[in-house]
């Protein structure tokens, strides 16, 4: 037997996609446009990082409009694993970002140019950020509220633009006093932030896709164990996200027991586990009588 919980959440994670679509769009074409006029390398590069977000925020939307259709026969449990995945491209692009920014180190090494910093370009920085440490917050606020991985994942990406932004300023301020070293040494201490962000979420994406286990067993014993009748438990198994697990499971009960009797307890196994895990939104539990094949 199994219950699936409904999932009416799609609606608003695109509504928080599209907001944060637009703040990372004008956040990009700030930094752009005044790089250009400014012949700054390092607002310019940052501000096509930028529109990196963007395009996650549209591979976002897709994404989400795939994974939260309703189960089908093709797709019985649904196609929340397309959120997953979709995640899993979010964590490449942030590897890209890291490639990106020592791209711009490399070329901040082998040529010159006569950038112009006035109190515009630090403006400019400092707003940017500013949105971009909004979106961070508020993203991963509505990511945990609406149980989405995909909008944790990006809120973090967003995050590494806060730190991409700290080095474009700190680029600025020594190319305002004359030292070029400690700019290129930044930007390799921020290349490995994101590129350790990027890891991160990459290896929480794989751990969902490989089916690793989401609840710790021990835990999911002494739950199981505490309903009255349930002699035994075992070959429990979950799968999923922190967010939404799948789980099944065999119990033991008294083999006189009368069919609906064993029905009725399976029933309260089920309620038990959602009233203490509530992240788990499909159970299937197994009722065998306990002898010495219930093990």
């Amino acid at each position: 037997m199994g219950t699936i919980a409904p999932v009416n959440n799609v609606q608003q994670i695109r509504r928080v996609l599209l907001y944060t679509l637009i703040l990372n769009t004008g956040v990009a074409l700030a930094k752009v446009i005044y790089g250009y006029m400014s012949n700054s390398i390092a607002m310019t590069s940052d501000g096509f990082h930028s529109f990196f977000d963007g395009v996650s925020n549209i591979v976002g939307l897709i994404g989400i409009w795939i994974a939260y259709h309703p189960p089908d026969e093709n797709h019985p449990y649904g196609h929340r694993k397309y959120e997953t995945l979709f995640t899993i491209i979010i964590g490449v692009m942030i590897f890209a970002t890291c490639l990106q920014i020592l791209k711009q180190v490399y070329h901040s090494i082998v040529e010159y140019h006569d950038t112009q910093v006035t109190s515009i370009s630090f403006a400019i920085m400092l707003i940017t950020m500013a949105v971009n440490i909004f979106v961070t917050i508020y993203e991963r606020k509505r990511g945990v509220e609406l149980k989405s991985d995909f909008l944790v994942a990006d809120s973090m990406h967003t995050k590494s633009d806060i730190l991409a932004s700290l080095g474009v300023i700190t680029s600025l301020v020594i190319t305002k006093s004359g030292f070029r070293i400690a700019d290129t040494i930044a930007g390799i201490v921020i290349a490995v932030l994101i590129a350790k962000m990027g890891y991160e979420i990459l290896k929480k994406a794989s751990d969902a896709l490989v089916d690793t286990i989401c609840i710790d067993t021990t835990a999911l014993e002494a739950v199981i164990s505490s309903v009255a009748g349930v002699k035994d438990c075992h070959e429990i198994r979950t799968r999923g996200t922190e967010h939404s697990t799948y789980l099944d499971l065999h119990i033991c009960v008294d083999p006189k027991m009368p069919i609906e009797k064993a029905h009725e307890i399976a029933d309260a196994v089920e309620e038990k586990i959602k009233a203490n895990f509530p992240a788990v939104i499909d159970i299937v539990v197994h009722v065998e009588p306990e002898g010495n094949d219930c093990k």
